[in-house]
């Protein structure tokens, strides 16, 4: 006797004819989060698996060698540290040019703090980045960063400069301090959201037919805010780290390149 609980026919052909025509190369959550959100279809993860399965629209990943890497404990407070990094990807797909994606993610709850698309990883977009992020939520206590040489000077023995970075010199302005991860995996929860955001942001971007920096630059807080409702966690503390920006701290002087000259009796530099 069947199951009262068993889906109708109409329902999984229904699913099924989404699954192939919008959705093929989707994960069978994201695929779910799609049926069940955008289409009203009542369906569990687990049937979506299971239908992608049998179709061939989803294979089974056998388990891999479990490698332990000692976890970080997560900071207390939000904006105590915040892990910045930027990925280059095709995340327009074929429809627009390869660019960058910045990712700031706040340590202490894993939340999308700013997604900044650019045409590369620069001091400059770096920069850019820093501004929206500051000018909405106040100056974090650190970053969190790889030993790219926009953040940290790489030349050993340098004879000449002050030994920061122009991006490393602005923070310091700013009075956040910069902190440089010895492996990827000490800085492994922008590395994961990264992985996270290449699924996700791409085929969301394909579905909005999004093919632009600007678009996409438009689209990202409405994706930040589906994000962090799905995956953000609470604070082992709900003291906000974030200092206010001061009077003194203007961002149009402090977040450009600044080099320091003389100037000789002949007026040249």
């Amino acid at each position: 006797m069947p199951s009262n609980n068993r889906l109708s026919q109409e329902v999984k052909q229904q699913a099924l004819d989404l699954l192939y025509s919008r959705y093929p190369d989707f994960g069978p959550t994201l695929a779910h989060e799609k049926l069940s959100e955008v289409h009203q279809l009542k369906l569990s993860v687990e049937t979506v698996r299971k239908l992608m399965m049998v179709t061939g629209l989803w294979k089974s990943k056998r388990a891999k060698k479990l490698v332990v890497h000692q976890m970080r404990a997560r900071r207390a407070c939000p904006g105590e540290l915040v892990q910045i990094d930027g990925s280059p990807h095709k995340w327009f797909e074929e429809r627009g040019p390869s660019c960058t994606l910045l990712v700031f993610i706040d340590d202490a709850t894993g939340r999308l703090m700013e997604l900044y698309f650019a045409s590369a990883e620069t001091m400059f977009s770096y920069s850019e980045a820093v501004r929206r992020y500051l000018t909405q939520y106040g100056k974090p206590m650190a970053l969190y960063s790889d030993k790219n040489g926009i953040f940290k000077v790489n030349i050993k023995n340098a004879l000449s400069g002050t030994g920061m970075t122009q991006f490393g010199r602005a923070m310091k302005e700013l009075d956040i301090k910069i902190l440089c991860a010895n492996t990827p995996q000490a800085k492994g929860r922008v590395e994961r959201a990264i992985q996270t955001l290449q699924d996700r942001v791409v085929k969301e971007m394909r579905l909005k037919r999004i093919a632009s920096i600007e678009a996409a630059d438009q689209y990202a807080p409405e994706f930040i805010a589906d994000f962090n409702a799905r995956f953000a966690v609470a604070p082992r503390n709900s003291r906000d780290a974030h200092r206010p920006l001061l009077s003194s701290d203007n961002l149009d002087h402090i977040l450009t390149w600044q080099e320091p000259r003389v100037l000789s009796k002949n007026l040249t530099f």
